[in-house]
């Protein structure tokens, strides 16, 4: 296999073991197994949710794969700062694409456990990006973060703004 898909392959694993277990297994688990959602209007408006949330979070690891040449895992990181796509927009887009997934999943299935979930799994990934990845991407990228750390918002996108442009 050419060396260029590695690092699709491995984000691929990544996704499949990480998030996979944050946002299908561990709802599960709170819900206590696999159930049928009840259905109506809520169903259809969490499904929405939960495919968009995916999406962010597909686009996102796209990105690191094929611009970054790594993965969003700490052990095979990205080679190059990824400030494309979304990340123009806010610097942390995968955690709240998987954030989104967990609060359709709470809205297909009307639980509040599952919602109170997102907003844990929320504060750990808040914790993770201002204790390790913030001071790990200042070290490995150095001017370059800082400016895009100046530029583009954690979490949320200014409104009236334009997208960095790196």
């Amino acid at each position: 296999m050419p060396r260029r898909f590695w690092p699709i392959l491995n984000t691929l694993l990544f996704t499949i073991f990480v998030p996979g277990t944050v946002a299908i297994l561990m709802p599960r688990w709170l819900l206590g197994g696999f159930t049928r959602p009840p259905g109506g209007v809520p169903t259809w408006i969490g499904g929405i949710v939960f495919l968009i949330g995916a999406a962010i979070y597909f686009r996102c690891a796209w990105e690191f794969a094929v611009r970054g040449l790594g993965t969003p895992a700490p052990i095979a990181p990205t080679k190059f700062l990824v400030t494309t796509a979304l990340h123009r927009y806010v610097r942390n887009p995968m955690y709240i694409g998987v954030a989104m997934a967990i609060l359709g999943e709470a809205v297909v299935f009307r639980s509040l456990h599952v919602a109170e979930y997102a907003g844990v799994m929320l504060l750990i990934a808040h914790s993770f990006v201002v204790l390790y990845e913030e001071p790990t991407l200042q070290r490995q990228f150095g001017e370059s973060y800082e400016e895009y750390k100046r530029t583009v918002p954690r979490w949320l996108p200014r409104i009236g703004t334009r997208p960095w442009e790196p």
